[in-house]
């Protein structure tokens, strides 16, 4: 097998943003169930575990030290049987992978880099080789946040074979989507290496994700590509806009590079019902306003991250379900390439992509306040004299007038093109087609 790379960015939900480490069974069915029924035929194909589930002392806004993971005999770690009951009896994650499949849907798990402590501490033996967990571990890069986990000594045969048990495992479970934690800050190159490879053999392709992205060059442009599918470029996002905003640079940055295969990410959607019990923040309807929901998925859409919603989607309110289901937004995600930042002054951005005969510009306001600006369609990458430009998000028609002189209605157009005027509110952004 390979490692599955995909034509178009990954779209699907994952628990963090919503459960954190206490995400249950039926509440990943709830989300996948409702995925199925709304969600899919725009595109939306991925269920995600996130981390954690192997502990049964699971709790919201932060991690257990010394927690009681359940793992096997080879030091794998096992779902927790009471927040997963189908995990019972040395079942894992098949019977739930099994129900995800029949939806019509895709599996994915969060994973965090090396070995569990735990599996350390009772040096349990490898899978298939002469070698222990003390004997791969290495307790001198363990990860910085999360207490439960060491790196490995890949200069020994065992720390290799360890990453293939977990991903043959996985593979078995029926797992398409692993989101590798703790890989990227700082960069462990030769952790991500072997855990690759790992997936390459395993006897199911599955998709990887390689995370947290905190401070992440494009120096590593070339070794992500080549052992990841998608590669998050940003500490984890929430429901603010400072959040949001900080990610204009990065993606300016990275979406150049995006696909096909190969995907920057700009971290998972912070939009609907979040909190619940997660890491951060009490049970809320995200933060941001409607017009910031509209900016950030815009971006995102613009850049061709991968989209993962964090919302409880049962439970979220309607207008934001209705983000997810416009597919003429969603095309530009799926089928539009020269995707780059045009301009970015007075806070004022626009952004560019187009296929074919096609051409959109999205243009955001970065400021507080709404304003209302006359654009040359040049500048916006529509050419002088388009035949008609739409707002993507509701359909609506804006007026196109030809420049013969220079004028303060038409300011900064020069005469020979044409002038659209945008009308945004703080912190929004129109999505346009010509």
């Amino acid at each position: 097998m390979t490692l599955r790379k995909t034509a178009t960015p990954p779209m699907g939900w994952n628990s963090w943003d919503s459960y954190g480490t206490t995400v249950t069974e039926a509440e990943v069915l709830a989300n996948a169930e409702f995925m199925a029924e709304h969600l899919l035929a725009h595109g939306w194909d991925t269920i995600v575990v996130d981390i954690d589930w192997a502990d049964p002392t699971a709790r919201s806004h932060g991690y257990n030290e010394s927690a009681p993971l359940v793992i096997d005999e080879y030091g794998r770690v096992q779902p927790d049987p009471v927040r997963f009951p189908s995990a019972a009896g040395g079942a894992g994650f098949g019977p739930l992978a099994a129900r995800i499949h029949g939806l019509g849907l895709k599996f994915g798990i969060h994973i965090m880099r090396g070995i569990p402590r735990i599996a350390v501490d009772r040096d349990l033996p490898v899978l298939g080789v002469e070698a222990t967990a003390m004997g791969i571990a290495e307790p001198g890069n363990a990860c910085e946040w999360n207490p439960h986990y060491v790196g490995l000594d890949h200069r020994l045969p065992g720390a290799a074979a360890y990453y293939h048990s977990i991903a043959d495992q996985y593979a078995q479970w029926g797992v398409d989507f692993i989101k590798a934690d703790d890989m990227l800050w700082p960069y462990q190159a030769t952790e991500i290496e072997a855990l690759s490879t790992a997936i390459e053999t395993a006897p199911r392709p599955i998709a990887l994700s390689l995370s947290p992205g905190r401070d992440l060059s494009a120096a590593h442009l070339d070794h992500l590509r080549a052992h990841a599918t998608m590669w998050r470029i940003c500490d984890d996002l929430w429901d603010r806009w400072d959040d949001v905003e900080a990610n204009f640079a990065r993606l300016a940055r990275w979406a150049p590079f995006a696909g096909p295969d190969d995907w920057p990410d700009a971290d998972m959607l912070p939009l609907g019902r979040i909190g619940l019990r997660a890491e951060r923040g009490e049970p809320r309807e995200g933060a941001l306003t409607l017009a910031e929901r509209r900016t950030l998925v815009t971006l995102w859409v613009m850049a061709r991250s991968p989209l993962m919603i964090g919302g409880d989607l049962p439970t979220s309110a309607p207008e934001t379900i209705a983000l997810f289901q416009n597919d003429d937004v969603l095309e530009v995600l799926r089928d539009s390439r020269g995707n780059r930042e045009l301009l970015r002054e007075n806070d004022l951005v626009v952004w560019t992509a187009s296929r074919g005969d096609t051409r959109w510009a999205a243009v955001f306001n970065t400021a507080d306040e709404a304003r209302d600006v006359p654009f040359d369609t040049r500048s916006l990458g529509l050419g002088p004299a388009p035949a008609s430009v739409v707002d993507v998000w509701d359909g609506a028609s804006l007026s196109v007038e030809a420049v013969h002189e220079q004028s303060d209605a038409a300011r900064g157009v020069a005469p020979g093109s044409s002038v659209v005027q945008v009308a945004l509110e703080p912190h929004g952004c129109r999505l346009l087609r010509a």
